[in-house]
């Protein structure tokens, strides 16, 4: 479950703005037949910040209903009590693991960061990954304080989204001897993270390009790494193109123009500019994705 290529879930809506829950089904199910290792609903990819409580919870209801792989939902929050609640949902009903995001906005200390994650992990029994990305929350996991979270018995994994790989190097020194896998957040630095010890990647361009995406991390992982930096360099500019613009916009859009079901933004998300829609298009039209 945490290895190779789990797809960051876009959560697509109907043109009213209802959750589309057919079209997330059918997302799913072709996702399924690519190879990948599980799926992540309801993470910043899947507009996690706009959805209700009961959307959210739906989402990951239909996303175990209907996987064939195994399913890490999103369930943090910077409420540690909200957090418990979407974990425990997550758990009972039939989820494989949670992504925690750390407490955004209110920056939390290191004692506040490492009593939230301990309140969660004691609440449900269910393996936890952490997700790092300051460049959204506004507060780094250090690598001793991972170090220190994963000696919680059901805190599994990490997910690093950031671009610095010496910390990301730390955080694998400090947990080699235990039970704890690290995932790449990053999609343009997957393969440097996998070889540094990372098991795989959680991802915004499986999305659009799931099969290129596990060949990438499967090349890598059985020793071919002519392959795996060929397919690396290939993907460059479809990762490039998926972040012009604040995520998951752009991915959104490049959903709709391979007529996957996506559906529009939420609010206060907005529509890409038309110069980069174009730049989208040509980049996916190069892959032959559509």
């Amino acid at each position: 479950m945490f290895e190779g290529v789990l797809p960051a879930l876009i959560t697509p809506f109907k043109q009213n703005g209802d959750l589309d829950e057919e079209g997330l089904r059918r997302n799913i199910e072709l996702l399924g037949e690519t190879g990948i290792s599980g799926i992540v609903p309801c993470g910043t990819t899947g507009e996690s910040a706009t959805l209700t409580h009961e959307e959210h919870k739906r989402v990951v209801e239909v996303a175990v209903e209907c996987s064939k792989v195994p399913v890490v939902a999103g369930t943090g929050s910077n409420n540690t009590a909200e957090a418990v609640e979407l974990t425990r949902h997550a758990a009972d009903v039939g989820a494989s693991a949670a992504l925690l995001i750390t407490p955004y906005y209110n920056k939390p200390n290191d004692a506040g960061m490492l009593a939230h994650y301990s309140k969660v992990a004691e609440s449900a029994d269910i393996p936890l990954v952490l997700y790092n990305v300051p460049g959204r929350t506004g507060v780094d996991i250090k690598p001793e304080l991972v170090a220190k979270l994963a000696e919680i018995r059901n805190v599994a994994a990490i997910k690093e989204a950031i671009s610095n790989l010496t910390e990301v190097s730390r955080v694998i020194e400090l947990t080699r001897d235990r039970s704890f896998s690290v995932l790449s957040g990053e999609d343009g630095l997957t393969v440097p993270m996998l070889s540094l010890g990372a098991t795989g990647v959680i991802s915004v361009v499986a999305n659009v390009a799931p099969s290129k995406m596990v060949d990438m991390v499967k090349s890598f992982r059985i020793g071919d790494l002519e392959k795996a930096r060929r397919l690396h360099y290939e993907l460059s500019p479809l990762t490039r193109a998926l972040f012009l613009e604040t995520n998951p916009i752009p991915v959104k859009t490049a959903c709709r123009m391979m007529g996957l079901a996506a559906g529009p933004l939420r609010l206060p998300l907005a529509e890409m500019t038309e110069s980069h829609q174009r730049e989208l298009e040509a980049v996916v039209r190069r892959l032959g994705e559509f």
